[in-house]
């Protein structure tokens, strides 16, 4: 890679990365695999830089790269087994090693992965790369491969899913 390319794509990655392993955990992951997606991606990047520095929507572009790394990692023999050990371990208590302000972020962030959990796979995406991420219909579209009202109406139906989900409706009462 050239030198003002390198520069670029370190810049790039400095700019990007919170935000993809943001992305990450919200589509599903957990922490730790949020960042390794991440970087899977940023390694494809580095190794497409040019196509991704030259794409008409380079955020789309690699929020695309994105989800198919996540969807590579989910098909493998690994993943199937993992998600019962994730399982097991949400059924065990939660210690609290915080005050209540702590307890309370925990509560929250549970409360939204279960209610995001509780959404189909393309509405979950839509909604995460649309709010958490914060692409525009158009990008979300691009980045899913999807016409942008296909994006609207996931949208639609998925707000309207979580309005009503149990979880996210506990912590409101609880806010009020």
């Amino acid at each position: 890679m050239e030198p003002h390319n390198e520069s670029a794509y370190a810049d790039y990655v400095e700019q990007s990365w919170p935000s993809l392993v943001r992305a990450a955990v919200f589509l599903g992951a957990r922490p730790d695999e949020a960042e390794d997606l991440a970087q899977t991606t940023l390694v494809r990047c580095y190794t497409g830089w040019d196509r991704v520095s030259s794409a008409d929507n380079r955020d789309a572009y690699v929020y695309r790269m994105l989800l198919n790394c996540l969807r590579d990692t989910r098909r493998t023999r690994w993943w199937k087994d993992r998600q019962y050990d994730d399982q097991a371990a949400l059924d065990r208590p939660a210690t609290d090693h915080g005050g209540s302000d702590a307890a309370e972020r925990v509560a929250i962030a549970d409360a939204v992965h279960r209610a995001l959990g509780g959404l189909t796979k393309p509405n979950r995406d839509v909604v995460v790369l649309r709010y958490f991420v914060q692409l525009s219909e158009k990008q979300t579209a691009e980045a899913l491969g999807v016409p942008p009202g296909t994006v609207k109406s996931r949208l639609s139906r998925a707000l309207a899913h979580l309005a009503a989900n149990d979880h996210l409706l506990d912590i409101a009462g609880d806010a009020k």
